[in-house]
C-alpha cells in the first residue's frame, strides 16, 4: 500500500466517523428526548432541545467531512480543478455551518455570548 493510498483512506475514515456521528448524534437525542417526553416533559422545551442536539450533531459531522475532503485533496497531486472543487466544497459546508450556528445560538459565531447580569 503507497501512501497516497494510505491518506486517502485515512480521508474517507474521517468522513465515515462524520457521517456516524451525525446520525448517532441524532439518534441519541431523539431517544432522550422520546423518554422525557414518556414521563411527561414539557413538548415545546423538547422540540428546542431536538432542534438544537441535531444541529450540534450536524456541525460536528460537518467540521469532520471538511477535514476527510482537505485530507483527500492534499493525497493526490492538486491541480487547480481539484483545489478549486475542494474550496467551493469548503465554502458550502461553511456556510451551513455558520447557519446552523446561528439557529442554535441565535447569535453569529464571531459574537460574543451575552453575559448573565449579577
Amino acid at each position: 500500500m503507497t501512501t497516497k493510498h494510505l491518506i486517502e483512506d485515512i480521508g474517507e475514515a474521517v468522513d465515515v466517523v462524520g457521517v456516524v456521528l451525525m446520525v448517532a448524534g441524532a439518534a441519541f437525542v431523539l431517544g432522550r428526548e422520546a423518554v422525557r417526553a414518556l414521563r411527561g416533559a414539557p413538548a415545546e422545551e423538547a422540540y428546542r432541545r431536538v432542534r438544537h442536539g441535531v444541529g450540534r450533531s450536524i456541525l460536528l459531522g460537518l467540521e469532520l467531512l471538511i477535514v476527510g475532503d482537505i485530507i483527500r485533496t492534499v493525497a493526490v497531486t492538486p491541480t487547480f480543478r481539484s483545489v478549486g472543487v475542494l474550496a467551493v466544497i469548503v465554502v458550502i459546508r461553511t456556510f451551513l455551518s455558520v447557519t446552523l450556528e446561528l439557529e442554535i445560538t441565535g447569535r453569529w459565531p464571531w459574537q460574543k455570548a451575552p453575559t448573565s447580569a449579577t
